[in-house]
């Protein structure tokens, strides 16, 4: 097997420190043609599906894809802006932000880039990139609070996989969640606060998330767990009551049962039972996307005012505000503690000094 190395090292090259944010993918383009591929990718991912490879490889190619790129890039459509997918917009603005905070101590000494797990920025090639810039320490961020194998462990997957292709890792920390995160619950407090100083509150706050299956649930996967405790401390920073807020889920996807209740079916039923005005937040995702501008902002709003409500608002997501980046940022900080660029450059350059007086070669 052939190694990816790194041809264009020299020993002079400062030594630097990685920050790879990522984030979850987004087609190229809200057409048929640009959803196929990414949908494919996403879904023969074994962590997003877990079936028989051999009964999904039939499912996804022989029916999957022959029907939901069109109606997906429908409501890409509806989303798209001239900036691109939201998604992707947002989380560059997350990365351009996040490193202006670390470099007012860092300097020069870190590099700050984002990838997606599926389409591009491809995670190998952004990886490949910052090692050329000396990256030789890598700390990586999957921009999701509530940790789940179906998003953050896939992540470490993809970088595991890049990482069996190369002649020289970097060392390695990669962040598997921050749904408790104290500066995280007050950036999103805050974000809620907000929108009540503008707009008034309801009668009820929905905190929704991305839903799993529920055999996810019972076969260990603490993402259930997560999103209930980051509901409950939002709940007790915002000062609600058990009977103030409510938390569902969203986007499930297939037949067999998901994690309730679910959002959807939610909004169908609150207004029978009295609840006329409902404003939405969605802690678990980072960025505005299309699961959020399209599914909350535009799809369970129908259903909630076709069933009776009267007022409907969501609450955006947190994307590149600046009590986000703080608490990213400071995440992240409490995650570099014990890294020293110059420390690890001049122990290289004194084993280089050390190979030449003895004139023997210098593997890198």
């Amino acid at each position: 097997m052939k190694y990816r190395g790194s041809p264009a090292f020299s020993h002079g090259q400062a030594d630097k420190i990685g920050v790879l944010v990522t984030n979850l993918g987004t087609p190229e383009a809200p057409t048929k043609g640009a959803l196929k591929p990414y949908l494919k990718e996403f879904l023969s991912d074994p962590r997003v599906v877990e079936v028989p490879r051999l009964l999904w490889y039939f499912i996804l190619n022989g029916v999957i894809l022959r029907f939901r790129p069109k109606r997906s890039a429908e409501a890409y459509e509806t989303v798209w802006t001239e900036r691109g997918s939201p998604l992707l917009f947002h989380t560059q603005d997350q990365a351009a932000a996040i490193e202006k905070k670390l470099k007012e101590t860092w300097g020069d000494n870190i590099v700050v880039d984002f990838a997606m797990r599926y389409g591009n920025p491809a995670l190998g090639d952004v990886v490949e990139n910052m090692m050329q810039k000396g990256v030789r320490k890598l700390l990586v961020l999957p921009l999701y609070p509530q940790y789940s194998a179906s998003t953050t462990a896939s992540t470490f997957d993809a970088l595991a996989k890049d990482f069996t292709k190369r002649r020289w890792l970097p060392e390695l920390r990669f962040i598997t969640h921050y749904h408790d995160f104290p500066p995280f619950i007050e950036a999103a407090a805050k974000r809620i606060e907000r929108h009540w100083e503008q707009h008034g509150r309801t009668d009820k706050l929905l905190f929704s998330y991305h839903g799993i299956p529920l055999r996810y649930l019972k076969n260990g996967d603490p993402y259930h767990c997560e999103c209930y405790k980051t509901s409950r401390l939002l709940a007790e920073r915002l000062g609600l009551g058990e009977e103030e807020y409510l938390t569902t889920f969203q986007s499930r996807f297939g037949r067999e049962e998901w994690l309730q209740p679910y959002t959807d079916m939610t909004m169908k039923a609150l207004p029978g039972k009295g609840i006329k005005s409902v404003q939405v937040f969605c802690p678990g995702f980072s960025s505005d996307c299309l699961e959020t501008v399209e599914e909350i902002g535009e799809e369970n709003r129908e259903y909630f005012m076709e069933s009776g409500g009267e007022r409907y608002e969501y609450i955006s997501a947190l994307n590149a505000e600046s009590d986000h980046i703080i608490a990213l940022t400071q995440l992240i900080e409490n995650n570099l503690l014990g890294w020293s660029v110059e420390e690890v450059s001049g122990l290289r350059q004194q084993r280089a000094d050390e190979v030449k007086k003895q004139s023997l070669p210098y593997d890198n």
